[in-house]
This record gives C-alpha cells, sequence and structure tokens, in this order.
C-alpha cells in the first residue's frame, strides 16, 4: 500500500513539473517578438518640399532574421517654374538579416502609388515598384546605411533621382 502512495506522490510531482514547463511556454506571445518603428524625413529647399513617414512592424524570428511590414506616405511639393505636388502613398515588405551584431543586410520590395497634380490638374497616376538590398550598420534601436534599387530605371522613375538612397530606421 505505502508503495502505491510513493508512486503516486511521485506521478503528482512528475505530472505537476510537466505542467509548469508547459506553462512557461504558454506565457511567450506573439506580440513579444514583434518590434514597431519606422522612418520620418523632411526636406526642405527654395523650390522643393518633401515630407515622408514610413511606420512599420518587424516578427523577429530569432536573434538574426525578421520581417515585417511597413506603410509609406511621401508629400512632395516643387515651387520651380512648373509648380507641381505629389501625394506618394504604398508599403513594402522587409526581410532583415544580421549576421554579427552590428551589420545587418536587408531587402525590401516597395510599391508606391504616384499621384501628381500640375497646377491643380491630375497629371500622372501610375504605380511604381522599387526592389531594395541594403547594407547597414546597427547601434541599439538605430540602423542607418545605404540600399539600392535593383529595378531602378532612370527613365521610367518619377519620384527617386539615384537607386542608391541611404536609409535610416528605428525600432523599438
Amino acid at each position: 500500500m505505502q508503495k502505491i502512495y510513493i508512486l503516486l506522490l511521485l506521478m503528482f510531482f512528475t505530472i505537476s513539473s510537466l505542467f509548469s514547463q508547459n506553462s512557461e511556454l504558454e506565457k511567450h506571445k506573439f506580440i513579444d517578438d514583434v518590434r514597431f518603428g519606422g522612418g520620418f524625413n523632411i526636406g526642405l529647399n527654395n523650390s522643393y518640399s518633401t515630407f515622408s513617414f514610413s511606420p512599420s512592424a518587424l516578427y523577429d524570428f530569432s536573434d538574426e532574421f525578421s520581417l515585417g511590414l511597413s506603410l509609406k506616405y511621401v508629400y512632395v511639393k516643387n515651387k520651380s517654374t512648373i509648380q507641381n505636388t505629389s501625394n506618394i502613398f504604398g508599403g513594402s515588405v522587409l526581410a532583415f538579416y544580421r549576421p554579427i551584431e552590428n551589420i545587418q543586410f536587408s531587402t525590401e520590395f516597395e510599391q508606391l502609388k504616384l499621384n501628381r497634380k500640375i497646377n491643380y490638374v491630375n497629371a500622372i497616376n501610375s504605380w511604381q515598384p522599387a526592389l531594395y538590398v541594403g547594407l547597414e550598420y546597427v547601434t541599439g534601436n538605430l540602423a542607418m546605411g545605404l540600399r539600392y534599387d535593383v529595378l531602378f530605371d532612370k527613365t521610367k522613375n518619377v519620384i527617386y533621382a539615384s537607386g542608391l538612397t541611404p536609409v535610416f530606421r528605428l525600432y523599438f
């Protein structure tokens, strides 16, 4: 009879330790691995003004690999001889790979909708894709570096002047 009590007591402690380990796994939630951030940019000139805002969210699959989505809005006002304004909006899919602590490789597919008005008349209304590959230096929550648009065509691109652009990202 004592053997049965000892066996039951041993099974109770084993099962309770298994459930306590299982509850530790349940405490880890999806949102714990999500980082939020993005970028903000203002460019001012005598004949040109730019405002850009791009919030994003990343999911960290591991310490090395992250994947996320971003929204983007850009407002451009050209005050030169041909006055025009552009409202550019869209989104992108981001992927980051950090093989060592301070170096990050990035890829980003961006699709932006251009709506340009020249003298209050709709002139251009089109979509423009971009596929960026980049290299960034990471320190704390800030990443800064360069990215290159492999789809960049100077004759067709109406948003950016060059395929090579600087990038500044801040994530929490």
